[in-house]
């Protein structure tokens, strides 16, 4: 299983392909050099192309092709695009679902936020709980579709899917229903579906959960870590972190992270710790050494809202932070540090193994909610005013550059070759020397 997943995530790397939401690993690091400092509409510009309606997914690189969806304002039309790569020409516009009656979203949300997965031949998108598709990357044909999964997502879905061996694994974290459900990526046939455990703890006087279930909804996009020799995955649901057997769905452990909700960054696995951010209400963010093998069952579970003394055989708290911690943005890991760089714009460092801010500053960025990316040993990031900044992943703060596109972002940016790929309201561009 391990060499399986190491020869997968090789053959993209080396293929200069960005084929899920925060590229090859899920981790947001790229291996790409050269990519440049600076840049505006009419520098360092090689081409943008005009992306109609809105949407905040990540595009996906796979080849020659850029993938992309994007939807009307109400919700009631879900489109995914296909770019060629080398000019930005649009070869592919294709209405995927009609939606009769579509959700209340946010006004900082789309109807198109999840971001596709892709590998060779075959795309995977999904609108949440409108609708997720197979296609064929050749041809453009739908191979199949599921629109039976269902959540209210209350305001919006954000959770991209993933792919593990023959999976597709999706999360659905609503107001009224969470579960996390794995399909057969050829038939879109369901191979397992587990229920979210936690006691959410939010139910009013009448039995019913207060804010009408809101304090329940997700966003988060799960990530596959291996851990001592066996695949796990790594799950933020509200209020709690899961750890699952991905070709099973059993329950592993669970870490408790009350009274935070609704977490919209990917976790990411080194040194021995499973790293997140527990979401909104000013949530903190955990290094947590997950349970031994021998211990992983149902039940096995970790408050980590309380400083407690590990105990054998659960999960274990190592370290949390309560400052500057990212609502949305994921974090990036270089070496032996954790760069954060938080919904306000502030930037830090800290020790993975400690919790030891190395350095915080206030970066030029403001609103940020895509997620920052690595390259070279620097950070790219951005915001919804259509600001980029470029600063050193190091043990001391260094500006590298700051840029200006028209437009706000608010879809994570992509890198594939020399250049980044970047999504504002109405555009793609491509960035490149």
């Amino acid at each position: 299983m391990l060499s399986t997943l190491a020869c997968t995530v090789t053959f993209a790397l080396a293929a200069d392909n960005w084929p899920q939401f925060r590229g090859p690993n899920g981790d947001g690091k790229s291996s790409a050099t050269g990519l440049p400092l600076k840049w505006s509409e009419t520098e360092n510009v090689k081409w943008k192309t005009p992306i109609h309606d809105k949407g905040w997914s990540q595009p996906v690189i796979w080849g020659d092709q850029i993938w992309l969806t994007t939807a009307t304002s109400n919700g009631t039309a879900l489109f995914v695009l296909t770019l060629d790569k080398n000019s930005g020409k649009i070869i592919r516009d294709v209405k995927l679902f009609d939606a009769q009656q579509p959700e209340l979203w946010m006004k900082y949300n789309s109807y198109a936020s999840p971001t596709p997965v892709i590998e060779e031949g075959r795309v995977y998108v999904s609108f949440g709980e409108a609708g997720t598709a197979c296609l064929d990357t050749k041809t453009g044909a739908k191979l199949w579709e599921r629109r039976d999964l269902k959540c209210n997502h209350y305001r919006g879905a954000g959770s991209s899917p993933i792919l593990f061996n023959n999976l597709l694994i999706l999360h659905f974290d609503g107001a009224d229903d969470q579960f996390a459900v794995a399909l057969d990526k050829a038939t879109g046939k369901d191979v397992w579906k587990v229920k979210r455990s936690t006691d959410y703890r939010d139910l009013d006087a009448a039995g019913k959960p207060k804010a009408e279930g809101d304090l329940r909804k997700g966003y988060a996009t799960p990530q596959i870590a291996m851990i001592e020799g066996k695949p796990v995955l790594l799950s933020n649901g509200a209020k709690a972190h899961y750890g699952y057997d991905p070709l099973t769905g059993k329950e592993l452990w669970q870490v408790e992270n009350q009274p935070f909700h609704s977490t919209g960054s990917r976790p990411i696995y080194a040194h021995g710790l499973i790293y997140f951010a527990a979401g909104f209400s000013k949530g903190h963010f955990y290094a947590i050494k997950p349970p031994p093998a021998s211990a992983w069952k149902a039940g096995n579970i970790l408050d980590a809202s309380k400083d407690s003394e590990a105990v054998a055989g659960k999960p274990q708290l190592v370290w949390k932070l309560i400052k500057g911690v990212p609502e949305t943005p994921s974090p990036i890991l270089n070496g032996d540090l954790l760069f954060l760089v938080d919904n306000g714009g502030f930037a830090s460092a800290v020790e993975a193994k400690t919790g030891k801010i190395v350095w915080a500053e206030r970066t030029p960025l403001k609103a940020v909610y895509a997620s920052p990316v690595f390259a070279e040993g620097r950070i790219y990031a951005a915001d919804r005013e259509g600001r980029c900044v470029v600063f050193a992943a190091a043990p001391e703060f260094k500006l590298l550059g700051e840029s200006k596109l028209d437009g706000p972002i608010e879809a994570s940016p992509a890198i594939s070759g020399k250049a980044l790929y970047l999504r504002t309201a109405k555009s793609l561009y491509r960035i490149e020397q």
